[in-house]
């Protein structure tokens, strides 16, 4: 998963306004000030080889991807949603960028305001 994990930040660092910074074991990925993902480093959340990304408000076609695939667990903290995608082989890289794409989608939406 180590090297799972740095693929996927040397890949996603390009992306704009990204930046990382280790935390508690892993690598969180940022969009400006917004924590969209975490990479594992040294420890996991869920399982050895799970990585995590934030969608605080999926949409209904997207909540039913979501369900359907048997990689991704969910869990709420702090009034987000935050989801793990296991990554088994080489081939899940793709699908996990696309996840870890989707949080840093959502992380660049404004809130509106109330």
């Amino acid at each position: 998963m180590k090297a799972w994990s740095a693929a996927l930040a040397a890949e996603i660092v390009g992306w704009p306004n990204v930046n990382t910074q280790p935390f508690f074991g892993f690598t969180a990925l940022y969009r400006r000030d917004k924590l969209f993902g975490l990479l594992p480093r040294t420890r996991a959340m869920g399982t050895a080889n799970s990585l995590v990304f934030k969608l605080e408000a999926a949409g209904p076609q997207v909540l039913a991807r979501l369900r359907a695939d048997s990689r991704v667990g969910s869990t709420v903290m702090k009034k987000a949603r935050w989801y793990t995608f296991e990554v088994a082989t080489d081939g899940d890289l793709r699908d996990a960028l696309e996840w870890l794409g989707r949080g840093y989608d959502a992380a660049g939406k404004r809130k509106k305001s109330s």
